[in-house]
């Protein structure tokens, strides 16, 4: 059994990543998430545009390690502006999500990608396909909020 057949308890159905986001339970909706820590980076958003730029710095409580939050049930408690995904927050987050995203891809009716862990098993496979942000994101406290500019990436 791997740790997609279950989350705190709650038994997964057999390909449910394959169903629209709306008839997941809330176990099957956090398996939805790959782990790439993406979401996680800082962005920027250009006030004229609404443009959203990517930088290479992570919030401050993702651990480099495993790409996983480190508070992630008080999240939105800790971090100003930390939105927790949800059914109802889809749509206003879908502009800063990036394009690998299992939330988004699914959101718009394409399949999750070959490299994510419900298709190969492994939570490793994310890292493996370069899709992690763990081999160069910086944490915020470790980057002053003035050098954001500076630190703007093209879609992680």
């Amino acid at each position: 059994m791997t740790r997609h057949d279950r989350i705190d308890d709650v038994p997964l159905r057999p390909d449910f990543w394959t169903l629209p986001l709306e008839a997941l339970n809330p176990a099957e909706w956090e398996a939805l998430c790959d782990g790439c820590g993406k979401c996680c980076l800082l962005k920027l958003e250009d006030p004229d545009t609404g443009e959203i730029a990517y930088t290479d710095v992570s919030c401050r409580l993702l651990d480099l390690r495993t790409c996983r939050c480190g508070h992630y049930r008080i999240r939105t408690r800790l971090v100003e502006g930390c939105v927790a995904l949800s059914p109802a927050t889809l749509i206003e987050a879908l502009p800063w999500m990036p394009a690998t995203c299992a939330y988004r891809l699914r959101a718009e009716g394409r399949p999750l990608p070959d490299w994510h862990p419900l298709h190969t098993g492994r939570a490793e496979s994310v890292v493996e396909a370069g899709q992690s942000v763990a081999d160069y994101a910086v944490p915020e406290y470790e980057v002053d909020e003035a050098d954001l500019d500076y630190r703007i990436i093209g879609e992680p």
